[in-house]
């Protein structure tokens, strides 16, 4: 297993500190490293501004989705595996169509997304990846979007990249996220 360049604190200073990871051991079943990486490091308003990244998702229109189809592309194309792993267990946790994100690296050619979605996802690609966009494949995605939503799909894209950059430059990686939200989903059944 990888570890990160910086090793994890595991006992933050300050009373903060002290429930950012008591929040994220019972919300993901552990602390997560990027918060034992980098947010243990810096001000508190660092991590702050995370969390700010997370409460904006929430005003989202798009749906949920459609948000972590998104997401899980972006971290696909930069090969950011905690944020593969973390927001693969969000969508265990949801239970959205395993299926359709087992097959997300082969988008274009899998019969589980619709063109809306391809459309989509070739967009994000494109901009993900090459960080160009044109005009023609801006219009095609407008033929299924409103204005609104593509804002918040180039929202998303860009703090993917945000989460993704962190936890690449750290070398932080999976933190079997899924793996818990497959044994908490279980528990939940019996």
């Amino acid at each position: 297993m990888e570890t990160p360049f910086l090793t994890p604190v595991e006992k933050p200073k300050g009373l903060l500190g002290r429930f950012l990871y008591f929040y994220s051991k019972k919300k993901f079943g552990k602390v997560m490293t990027p918060l034992k990486v980098m947010a243990a490091r810096m001000p508190i308003s660092f991590a702050a501004f995370s969390g700010k990244i997370n409460q904006l998702d929430n005003k989202l229109q798009l749906p949920a989705e459609t948000v972590m189809l998104v997401r899980q592309k972006v971290a696909e194309i930069n090969v950011c595996l905690f944020c593969i792993d973390i927001g693969r267990s969000k969508t265990i946790a949801s239970s959205m169509d395993q299926a359709k994100f087992d097959e997300l690296h082969e988008y274009e050619t899998s019969t589980r997304f619709s063109e809306k979605e391809k459309v989509l996802l070739n967009f994000v690609t494109r901009l993900a990846r090459d960080r160009k966009m044109e005009r023609e494949l801006f219009e095609e995605l407008a033929k299924h979007y409103d204005e609104r939503s593509i804002c918040e799909i180039i929202w998303i894209t860009a703090t993917e990249f945000y989460y993704n950059i962190g936890n690449i430059g750290l070398n932080v990686h999976s933190d079997m996220f899924c793996d818990i939200a497959k044994m908490r989903k279980r528990q939940k059944a019996l």
